[in-house]
């Protein structure tokens, strides 16, 4: 792994310099991921610019510095694969200011800002990918529709959540598991109360005297009010006591019907 030992002193504090003014004031649609460690290896996300087929991508490149430096150029590598003419399949970039055209005065602001502007112009003439220079040079669409697909795959950004955004989802989330706990709650209940009205307690407490089998019942139906349940059973209890209650009263008619009946045969 490379570390900040492999430079020299001199380099090391230009390039912190130049680093954290490239932190503090960014190239438009660049900016650099800085390590304090390791200057030999300076990575940045490239914003793809507009009105290319590169747009609404976000490109991670890097930068290998050698021991030489800033004698000899940087090596560029495209980390995010990319349909370009001077990008190879592995990444490598071919641009002459990082080969013929390199100046040690050169900084990594102006190797950056030309590594986007390539974006913007590619020079088919000098391909790395033969391909993609075949293509822009033969039919532009065909071209463009290949760079659209590799970028709406690969050059994908991440979402970015709002503030507060998983909170108020999980809010929003535990509403409606409440709304559906109270929903289903009224279901169970309503049948057992809606399903036959209760009866008035009067009636039966007026049936049920002098008789345990009739407080019984009353009894029950006491239980059927608080608890709002047994609605079925308090009917049916209720309505045995009085049926016998009305045969009792038929059965005493008839027999002073034959007692009256006994009496008159005795008088003949």
């Amino acid at each position: 792994m490379a570390t900040n030992e492999n430079l020299p002193p001199n380099v090391i504090k230009q390039l912190a310099k130049e680093l954290k003014n490239l932190d503090e004031s960014p190239p438009e649609g660049i900016k650099v991921v800085v390590n304090d460690d390791d200057f030999s290896t300076i990575y940045a996300d490239i914003d793809g610019p507009a009105g290319t087929p590169y747009e609404n991508g976000v490109f991670r490149m890097k930068l290998l510095l050698s021991h030489d430096f800033p004698h000899s150029p940087p090596k560029g590598f495209f980390l995010t694969k990319i349909f370009h003419p001077n990008i190879a399949t592995n990444g490598e970039i071919c641009v002459n200011t990082l080969k013929k055209d390199w100046n040690p005065s050169l900084g990594l602001r102006h190797v950056l800002i030309v590594v986007r502007c390539l974006l913007i112009e590619p020079f088919p003439e000098s391909a790395l990918n033969e391909q993609a220079g075949k293509l822009l040079l033969e039919n532009y669409e065909e071209y463009a529709r290949h760079a659209r697909l590799y970028t709406g795959i690969h050059a994908k950004p991440k979402p970015k959540f709002k503030s507060g955004a998983i909170s108020e989802s999980t809010t929003a989330l535990n509403v409606d598991q409440t709304n559906t706990s109270v929903l289903s709650a009224d279901v169970k209940t309503s049948p057992a109360s809606a399903a036959l009205p209760l009866p008035s307690p009067s009636p039966a407490t007026t049936v049920t005297r002098g008789n345990s089998q009739e407080q019984a019942a009353s009894a029950v139906l006491t239980e059927t009010i608080v608890n709002g349940s047994t609605t079925g059973t308090v009917i049916s209890s209720a309505s045995a006591p009085q049926k016998k209650e009305g045969g009792q009263a038929k059965a005493q008619v008839d027999k002073k019907k034959i007692d009256a009946r006994k009496k008159s045969l005795k008088r003949l």
